[in-house]
């Protein structure tokens, strides 16, 4: 499932910040059912990382405003 950079920017610091340790375990996952072959949807591991940037550029902006 695919993130929409408009559902990330609605969600708080703490929420980005559960939402990216999350991210992190599945890409940590996808990495790896693709080393052992068990990996249907190789194009996950793309979504995950794009998903993974665009939770990072959130938390940093939120800190940029905040200062």
């Amino acid at each position: 499932m695919k993130m929409k950079a408009s559902e990330v920017r609605k969600l708080s610091a703490a929420e980005l910040e559960t939402k990216l340790g999350e991210l992190k375990k599945d890409l940590f996952q996808l990495r790896l059912q693709h080393a052992t072959n068990q990996l249907e949807n190789p194009v996950r591991i793309a979504e995950v990382k794009k998903d993974i940037a665009r939770v990072k550029t959130m938390i940093r902006e939120q800190q940029l405003a905040g200062r």
